[in-house]
């Protein structure tokens, strides 16, 4: 009788554990991202501001470097308050250089802002993507390979990559 009734136990947790079984998915950010022309484009815009922007720092790095070397060369010849003054100067141009690469490079710089404004909306509207595409299949988690390192292997079975880009009308 024990028997019998340890049995039906062990059928009913069984049965209870595969009723209660999670849906897992996977998408490819980086293959999504890649297939979706606007994004292409925006990190061409953001490249060359980029680009831009470290060219000005750079310049104004350079020349704080000229101003120094030029003080060491001419620090003999200095008055105290020439050094001083000439001190003064570097330390603003190197100031100024900061100033700027933390303008525009910055936790809030443009690139930030400009990077959310191209981008922002597209990185959105995956998400909204996903979100009814797990919702539609009843997936507990859709989680990102392209940023999931500790994934050694996953099925192709369970990529959604192509059912988020169709979502999204590519």
């Amino acid at each position: 009788m024990k028997k019998i009734l340890i049995v039906c136990l062990l059928a009913m947790m069984s049965s209870s554990i595969s009723v209660y079984a999670q849906k897992y998915a996977l998408i490819d950010m980086d293959y999504i991202l890649k297939q979706i022309p606007q994004y292409e484009m925006a990190n061409e815009q953001l490249d060359q501001m980029s680009q831009r922007w470290q060219q000005e720092v750079e310049k104004i790095t350079k020349e704080a470097e000229t101003m120094y070397k030029q003080y060491q060369a001419d620090m003999v010849f200095l008055t105290a308050e020439q050094k001083t003054s000439r001190e003064e100067a570097i330390l603003k141009k190197e100031k100024d250089a900061q100033d700027l690469r933390n303008k525009y490079f910055g936790p809030e710089g443009e690139l930030y802002k400009k990077r959310d404004a191209l981008v922002g909306h597209i990185q959105d509207d995956i998400y909204n993507a996903v979100k009814a595409v797990a919702e539609k299949n009843s997936y507990a988690m859709v989680i990102d390979r392209s940023s999931a390192e500790s994934i050694i292997f996953a099925s192709p079975k369970i990529d959604i990559s192509k059912e988020v880009l169709a979502k999204l009308g590519y």
